[in-house]
């Protein structure tokens, strides 16, 4: 059997276990199963559900929303592992000047983010926790390679940043952060699979999760390394990327109970504002969670 492990460059694990499959560490992990490792690189992360749910990847990995979204499409997916918190790993930013002093002040605004992402749980909790509503109170829009300029020109009130672009911009100054990460979400990685893997093969997703721990401890040990393969790979600039890793915790830990509140608080707040179409019941997505599971 041949295991195929989804990547995409905004997971950092998945992405430097990808960039270090030459020193075979999933291949390495897997041999002694009888099992073999590809990887398929793909660039939006929100599909991961889908991709599982077809047979196109077997493991992958996200931020928090994703694996909610998924469910909530009917993806039968089973976690796996999660990463410790990660409270500088993103941020929301507003021009250093504009009278946006707190989350409450941003109805009536335009804030660009990676939708569909973490980032929509960050600022749909923030407008939560202020008794503001993301889908009536601002004006939510995917963000691109332009938006921080449209930040630093006022056409836009604010911008979640993460990894080296938030460096980069911190480094640039002007910018003012209206929120940090660590002080709404814990903003984990998430690591899941599909069902009948994770309930017929749980040593095929130890041993993943082997390899990830591996990756971690060297990107860990090697933050400059790292980061230069992230800058001649994805752009930007290797010291912003250095700065970026170094902000991360790279440790794997287990799922546990308070990580499936976390999501569930997540999955509440999508359905009541109509992110996502029907309620989502995120302990389903536990291997062995019954035959009551979403279908």
């Amino acid at each position: 059997m041949t295991i195929t492990i989804g990547v995409h460059s905004s997971n950092p694990s998945l992405y430097h276990l990808y960039h270090l499959s030459r020193l075979g560490l999933a291949r390495e992990e897997l041999a002694p199963l009888g099992e073999s490792v590809v990887f398929h690189p793909y660039t939006d992360g929100v599909r991961t559900g889908e991709l599982l749910s077809r047979g196109v990847i077997d493991f992958g990995g996200t931020g928090s929303t994703p694996p909610v979204t998924a469910q909530a499409a009917g993806h039968d997916i089973v976690y796996t592992a999660v990463s410790a918190p990660r409270p500088e790993h993103g941020a929301l930013l507003v021009p250093e000047d504009s009278p946006v002093r707190t989350v409450a002040d941003l109805k009536g605004t335009t804030v660009h983010l990676a939708i569909g992402s973490w980032q929509t749980h960050l600022i749909a909790k923030a407008l939560d926790d202020a008794g503001l509503s993301y889908a009536d109170d601002i004006t939510a829009v995917r963000g691109g390679d332009d938006s921080e300029e449209l930040l630093r020109t006022g056409a836009i009130a604010a911008w979640v940043a993460q990894g080296d672009r938030l460096a980069a911009a911190r480094r640039t100054g002007g910018l003012r952060t209206l929120i940090r990460t660590g002080d709404v979400i814990t903003d984990r990685s998430v690591f899941f699979t599909r069902r009948d893997l994770a309930e017929s093969r749980p040593e095929i997703v130890e041993a993943l999760t082997r390899a990830l721990r591996r990756a971690d401890d060297w990107a860990a040990a090697h933050p400059r390394r790292a980061a230069e393969i992230a800058a001649a790979d994805l752009g930007g600039s290797a010291d912003d990327w250095e700065t970026a890793l170094r902000a991360l915790p790279w440790r794997i830990e287990p799922v546990t109970d308070a990580f499936i509140a976390e999501q569930q608080e997540a999955a509440d707040i999508f359905h009541r504002i109509g992110f996502i179409e029907r309620p989502v019941t995120v302990a389903q997505a536990l291997a062995g969670a019954g035959a009551d599971r979403a279908a």
